[in-house]
């Protein structure tokens, strides 16, 4: 029976149209119609939206192996593929699209070029896993006739990316951007500074990278982004219609920085760099006036770089810094940064201090109600959800997780799916609610390989509490449609983490009957015995007893030997 039901669950997943992630607003099928690509399909652009154009050709050529030549139209183009800016309807808004799928053309409408850089997304995913190949591939590539009017729930779609704890070079940071924008995430915050390492250049301060960057948690190098790095992101993401909040946690976690300068410290002399996870014991001296001389030189340089709307002040756990002093030093910091043009977001803490209601809080709390938040929602104020026991990325998923952290709980795909950010909070209804942000710390995390692993699946999760609409919100669908993803990540070489509660879709026929005895949680395994699970076949890298093969990746004593 079980396998039957694995066997049903993959084959509805192999339907493209049921399996895409976010969930759109509305799908009308087109029975019996497909579009495929050939060697002569182009690819038409409105003239302000070539980069799209452009990303979407570059997407498809390497795997098609097609020239899919990129042109500007003002018309209505009766083959290939057209991303146009008119005739969307009105309900897409600002970021959603309309996706056409007809045997002779395939047509993307949107008011604007993010619209279509979403319909773009969800094209991809309608096309086979293998389009994602660098290499290339043999056809068909076919496109299930459809109408999809699809528009987000909420404008943000956040993600976080920690690189004080541990560094990420820029070229880790990229791959990151890639995996992101196919689930249709808009933010990029980065975590730049922590007491661990500072990890972009300041002119102004060029200790804070030359010391405060050169280790990380464990020791090790570190590392930081010059200017031109650090802007090489921001292009890369913009390109991706992504917007990076760049982030200084103040005036606690702030070890780094005062390793850097004496000055920065009320007693005068510098406290050594750290290389442990410990929190909440560094803070700036906040009745000093080079405090805010140095917070305005770092805002006003990093904001200088950053085109998008916000600045991200930190705020979290200045256990070091008393109730008065935090409110003093917030009461100078926040107009500093108004001052160079962001709107200030901040861990929720921070919002205690100002009545300014375009503030944003984080709630990264593991309660339902929050009485700092619920006051500023109160006044006007919107919040981005992060609740860290649902949308925190480094928990680990179960005790045998390799990598990660606890101190939120284990969080599995089905808890990070199954919580609604228009609810979850007491006294935050959904019209308070400016998005959903998925933060991922790394103080295990050293590669993007590690990263990939407590992202995938779980990112794709928050994506959809983002992106679609509540009423679309079923666990027992997602894990299907998610399952459905396995062979795009492995095409892409995404490690994902293969959960027991996913039915994932190997990217051919459902497992058969496996000979191997079924994998027993009680019974001792010695390194070469084969067993069954999941409808794989896994043998024992070393002794081992209560760890489910397929739970713990690149790191477990399993190896996965295939469908059986």
């Amino acid at each position: 029976m079980t396998a039957a039901l694995s066997v049903s669950a993959q084959s509805q997943a192999a339907e493209p149209l049921q399996g895409l992630v976010p969930v759109p607003v509305s799908v009308q099928a087109r029975a019996g119609v497909t579009h495929a690509l050939t060697a002569t399909t182009k690819v038409y652009t409105a003239p302000a939206a070539r980069d799209v154009g452009d990303f979407l050709a570059g997407v498809l050529r390497p795997s098609t192996g097609f020239a899919l030549p990129v042109s500007d139209t003002t018309g209505t183009p009766a083959d290939g593929i057209a991303l146009l800016l008119s005739g969307a309807p009105g309900t897409v808004g600002q970021q959603g699209y309309q996706l056409d799928v007809a045997a002779s053309a395939i047509t993307i409408r949107a008011n604007t070029s993010e619209g279509l850089f979403a319909g773009v997304q969800t094209l991809r995913q309608l096309l086979p896993a293998k389009v994602e190949s660098t290499t290339a591939q043999p056809g068909p590539w076919t496109v299930p006739g459809a109408l999809i009017v699809d528009h987000p729930r909420f404008s943000y779609r956040g993600a976080m990316l920690d690189v004080a704890r541990h560094f990420h070079p820029v070229a880790s940071v990229k791959s990151y951007l890639d995996q992101l924008a196919l689930y249709k995430i808009n933010y990029l915050h980065l975590h730049l500074s922590d007491d661990q390492g500072w990890r972009i250049v300041v002119d102004s301060w060029p200790r804070l990278t030359s010391h405060g960057g050169s280790t990380q948690v464990g020791g090790g190098p570190g590392g930081f982004y010059t200017k031109a790095q650090y802007s090489e992101i921001v292009q890369y993401a913009a390109a991706r219609k992504i917007t990076v909040i760049p982030e200084v946690d103040l005036p606690g976690h702030t070890n780094a920085a005062l390793s850097s300068y004496a000055e920065l410290n009320c007693t005068g002399q510098a406290p050594p760099l750290r290389t442990d996870i410990e929190v909440g014991y560094s803070s700036l001296c906040v009745n000093k006036d080079i405090t805010y001389r140095f917070v305005d030189d770092v805002v006003r340089e990093i904001a200088a770089l950053t085109p998008g709307p916000y600045f991200h002040i930190g705020g979290d756990e200045a256990h070091a810094t008393t109730d008065a002093d935090y409110k003093a030093f917030m009461d100078r910091a926040l107009p500093i940064v108004k001052k160079y043009g962001k709107t200030v977001l901040g861990w929720h803490e921070f919002v205690k201090t100002t009545t300014d209601t375009a503030a944003i809080p984080q709630y990264w709390g593991t309660s339902t109600a929050n009485a700092t938040v619920q006051a500023a929602v109160a006044r006007g104020n919107k919040v981005v959800m992060s609740p860290a026991n649902k949308a925190y990325l480094d928990m680990k998923y179960n005790s045998s997780t390799p990598i990660g952290l606890t101190w939120a709980g284990l969080i599995e795909v089905q808890t990070a799916y199954d919580w609604n950010p228009g609810t979850h909070l007491s006294g935050v209804p959904e019209s308070a609610v400016h998005g959903v942000e998925a933060p991922l710390w790394t103080e295990t995390v050293t590669t993007s390989n590690d990263v990939e692993y407590l992202a995938f699946p779980r990112l794709a999760a928050i994506a959809e509490l983002a992106w679609s609409p509540w009423s679309t919100h079923s666990w027992d669908q997602f894990k299907v449609r998610l399952g459905s993803h396995g062979p795009r990540w492995t095409t892409m070489g995404i490690n994902f983490y293969r959960s027991a509660q996913v039915p994932w879709d190997t990217g051919g026929p459902g497992p058969g009957p496996c000979a191997e005895p079924a994998w027993d949680r009680d019974k001792a395994y010695s390194g070469g015995n084969v067993v069954s699970h999941g409808g794989h076949r896994w043998t024992a890298q070393w002794w081992t007893r209560g760890e489910e093969p397929g739970t713990t990746g690149q790191w477990g004593a399993w190896r996965d030997g295939g469908v059986c």
